[in-house]
């Protein structure tokens, strides 16, 4: 089973607004998750509704690379991912 992200691009997103990402295993979405601009708030949906704020602590041990290296979802979100699914 695979993970991947993709950031949800806007060109309504303001200043300073969240961040989205759609969330897929084995290519199909499970969840949105979102962060502030600073990675300060972070939290996640999934598609049936049900919500969590800071699923592993920070928005980095969530997220890694971004800027010139593919965005990925650390080990600790896969390994929370499957504990919910």
């Amino acid at each position: 089973m695979s993970y991947t992200i993709a950031q949800i691009t806007s060109t309504e997103r303001v200043s300073f607004g969240e961040y989205q990402y759609h969330i897929y295993k084995d290519g199909r979405f499970i969840a949105t998750y979102w962060h502030d601009y600073r990675g300060d708030n972070h939290g996640i949906e999934f598609s049936d509704g049900t919500k969590d704020e800071s699923p592993v602590g920070r928005m980095t041990e969530f997220l890694e690379g971004g800027g010139p290296h593919p965005l990925e979802l650390s080990e600790r979100a896969v390994a929370y991912l499957q504990k919910r699914q």
